[in-house]
């Protein structure tokens, strides 16, 4: 792509998330040109994994769901033919829930977590099986019903008992940063559905092969791949994208596809001066959602029991003041938290929500962060101390060099009923042939939700190319 050359391409993807390594597929296997430019030396975002010190950690993103027969994942994995070359382990339970005074698995069999259930909570374990009857095969009006609901609305319409629903929700908060009363019932229940109803997937060797064997496909059929090579610009000519530019060279393209943080995209890529004063004082009112701090411990034995299993320690039962101490958060107030260990024992991920905060903070705090974080550990591991050979942190920054999301956001915008499929974050109607897919596009959430995107916004493309005049 030297300055004298300018390739035109029918599509240029701006990110290589899984949404936009998803949708890059779809497109270059219907025979579109297209390219994808990732600013990251890496393809995956979030779902990408580092060695060090001959320790494999997945970054953020540790298991999956939509592997059912019929779920998105599913889907995506068979069009691409990686079903054939990906080994997919489940583990089973996908998900433990911890307190001081309960232990409940989520099991791949709903049957199974029931009667888990009838122990600790006798008059809930049949409600749990109306909720889950509810959720996999909801009637034609069921989700219109509770489109004005919170997830702790949905709770309660099938629960009593307060601890339970706070058991429940809590892998909700952690895949969300929202606590059940501040969640639209929709995403709430789409998150339940796709990480806890069927979830626990895991690709044999970590969460990269999974983005790595995408790019790999999406070069198969043809596309090109930029990585390290950030877009400067997407240009615009009468309220009409015409194409980007990349290493100060002009790339024309009739689309442009964005699977990166939409304030980036409107802001920095688009330009104010090509945003009509509503939707910028829209944008300007979007609240991101919380970051993460996420540790990585290295260790010097294999620690099989519950090795897969994502394990979620919740020591009380407030996540209203979880959320609130959350987006506060020091290495003081550490109390809630997931850790997951590796499928080879060896290998410990463990992640807490945090605000973005300065630079300056996370250089002070981090090794108060990592010291504190393993105390609260051994609320699981006793003695897990004892057997650390490498730690390693990841901060709100980190998260943010890594996808150049705002404020490092771990979910895009926050899930609230008032930022929910708004379409001027899929398809803004005054940027023609600009799209945006992925998670800050208000409408989907984790891995499943983010390949459905890249899966419609393909599709959706390829549609309007069939009916327009050749």
């Amino acid at each position: 792509m030297s300055g004298a050359d300018h390739p035109e391409y029918d599509a240029v993807i701006i990110g290589a998330g899984i949404s936009g390594l998803v949708c890059g597929n779809y497109l270059a296997k219907a025979g579109m040109k297209v390219l994808i430019a990732e600013q990251h030396h890496k393809p995956g975002g979030y779902c990408t994994s580092f060695t060090r010190r001959g320790f494999t950690f997945d970054a953020a993103a540790h298991s999956f769901g939509g592997y059912r027969e019929n779920g998105i994942l599913r889907k995506v994995f068979q069009d691409f033919s990686l079903d054939k070359n990906i080994p997919i382990t489940r583990y089973d339970p996908s998900d433990i829930l911890l307190t001081p005074e309960y232990r409940v698995c989520l099991w791949s069999d709903p049957e199974k977590t029931i009667e888990d259930l009838r122990e600790p909570f006798p008059k809930e374990a049949d409600k749990y099986r109306e909720f889950v009857a509810f959720l996999m095969n909801p009637s034609l009006n069921s989700f219109a019903r509770i489109r004005s609901w919170t997830f702790k609305d949905l709770l309660d319409h099938y629960f009593q008992n307060e601890a339970l629903k706070s058991m429940l929700a809590f892998p909700i908060f952690g895949n969300g940063a929202l606590p059940p009363s501040r969640m639209s019932a929709f995403i709430g229940a789409k998150i339940f559905i796709e990480f806890l109803l069927d979830g626990g997937y895991y690709p044999d060797g970590g969460m990269h092969v999974m983005s790595n064997a995408l790019a790999e496909r999406f070069q198969e059929y043809g596309g090109e791949l930029l990585l390290s090579s950030p877009v400067q610009k997407i240009i615009v000519r009468n309220g009409n994208v015409s194409g980007v530019v990349i290493n100060n060279t002009l790339i024309a393209s009739r689309h442009v596809i964005s699977n990166c943080d939409a304030r980036q995209t409107f802001l920095n890529l688009v330009g104010k001066k090509h945003l009509p004063q509503e939707f910028l004082n829209k944008l300007n009112h979007m609240i991101p959602s919380l970051s993460m701090f996420v540790l990585y411990l290295g260790m010097d034995q294999a620690f099989p029991e519950n090795a897969g299993s994502n394990i979620w320690y919740l020591p009380q039962y407030d996540l209203e003041n979880m959320y609130r101490s959350a987006a506060r958060r020091s290495h003081k107030n550490i109390s809630e938290f997931m850790m997951r260990i590796s499928p080879n024992g060896k290998c410990i991920l463990a992640f807490i929500h945090a605000p973005y905060r300065n630079k300056p903070f996370w250089l002070n705090n981090r090794e108060k962060f990592i010291e504190s974080f393993i105390i609260h550990l051994t609320h699981i591991m006793p003695d897990i101390a004892q057997h650390i050979l490498y730690k390693e942190a990841a901060t709100p920054h980190t998260m943010h060099r890594y996808t150049l999301n705002y404020r490092g956001a771990a979910y895009g915008w926050e899930s609230i009923h008032s930022q929910l499929a708004d379409v001027d974050f899929r398809r803004p109607s005054f940027l023609h042939n600009l799209s945006l897919t992925g998670h800050w596009s208000t409408q989907g959430l984790g891995i499943p939700g983010v390949a459905y995107l890249g899966y419609d916004t393909a599709s959706t493309l390829l549609k309007r190319r069939k009916t327009l005049p050749s």
